[in-house]
C-alpha cells in the first residue's frame, strides 16, 4: 500500500486505559464514528459489541481493517488488558497491522499548541502518580520525553517539577487541588485520551511503516496490580 493509498486505511481505535472508555472508526485521518464504552469498567463485555457496530455502521466486516490502534497504558489493569488482548486478538485473526500507543504521549500531543514544557499525571495510588515530562522547542513541534515514565510519590514530585511546565492527565482529578498556585493546566477535556489524539499519533506509525508484535505487546503497568501486590504480601 503506498503513502496516499495508507491515507485511505481503514483503522479501529480502542481506548479502554480510563474509568470510561470508548472505541472508533477512522478512514485515514478521518475520524468516523466513537462508541463510549461502560464506566464501571465492564470492557470485556461490551467492547465486542461495540465494535462490531461500529463496523456495521461504515459496511466494514474486521478483515476490511487495516489496522487497529490501541492504548497500552498506564491505566486501569483490567480496561488495559481487556483493550490490549482484544486488539491482539483482531490483528492475529485478521491479519491487520497492530500499533499500540502509550498513553502519555497521546495526552501531550493533545496539549495546546502554545505549550512547551509538559507534566502528564495519572493516579498510581499510594500517594503516587505515573508521571512523564515532554518538551518541544517551538509551538506547535513535536514533543519529546525528557525523562522516561516513572512512579514517583506525588510530594517529591510537586517539590522537585519544574515549575514552567503545564500539568495535564487523569490524575489532576485526585490530586489537582494540591498544586501550587499558578500552575497552569490543560483543559479538563483534555485530561483523558480523546480520539483524535490517539488517531494522530497511532496513524503517523502507521504511515511510517511501524508495526506492533502481536505476540509480544503488553499492557504498560509499571508495577504490579493490588491483587498481585496482595498475593506477594501473603506469601
Amino acid at each position: 500500500m503506498g503513502h496516499e493509498d495508507c491515507l485511505e486505511a481503514r483503522l479501529l481505535i480502542l481506548e479502554t486505559s480510563g474509568r470510561a472508555g470508548w472505541a472508533a472508526v477512522a478512514h485515514g485521518r478521518s475520524l468516523l464514528a466513537v462508541r463510549a464504552l461502560d464506566e464501571a469498567r465492564r470492557h470485556a463485555r461490551d467492547l465486542a459489541t461495540a465494535v462490531a457496530d461500529l463496523l456495521g455502521g461504515q459496511g466494514w466486516r474486521p478483515r476490511d481493517l487495516h489496522g487497529v490502534i490501541v492504548s497500552r497504558g498506564p491505566g486501569s489493569y483490567t480496561g488495559l488488558r481487556v483493550g490490549v488482548m482484544s486488539a491482539k486478538a483482531l490483528a492475529y485473526a485478521t491479519g491487520c497491522a497492530l500499533l499500540a500507543v502509550e498513553t502519555f504521549p497521546v495526552l501531550a500531543a493533545q496539549a495546546p499548541a502554545e505549550v512547551l514544557a509538559l507534566d502528564v499525571i495519572a493516579d498510581a495510588q499510594q500517594g503516587r502518580v505515573y508521571v512523564q515530562g515532554f518538551a518541544r522547542p517551538a509551538a506547535g513541534a513535536a514533543w519529546e520525553a525528557r525523562q522516561p515514565l516513572a512512579i514517583r510519590p506525588l510530594t517529591e514530585w510537586l517539590a522537585n517539577r519544574d515549575p514552567a511546565a503545564w500539568v495535564t492527565g487523569p490524575g489532576l482529578q485526585p490530586y489537582g487541588k494540591r498544586l501550587p498556585e499558578g500552575v497552569r493546566t490543560t483543559d479538563p477535556a483534555l485530561w483523558h485520551p480523546q480520539p483524535e489524539g490517539l488517531l494522530r499519533l497511532g496513524l503517523a506509525r502507521y504511515l511510517a511503516g511501524e508495526r506492533d508484535d502481536v505476540y509480544a505487546v503488553e499492557p504498560l503497568y509499571l508495577r504490579p496490580s493490588a491483587a498481585e501486590q496482595q498475593w506477594q504480601g501473603g506469601r
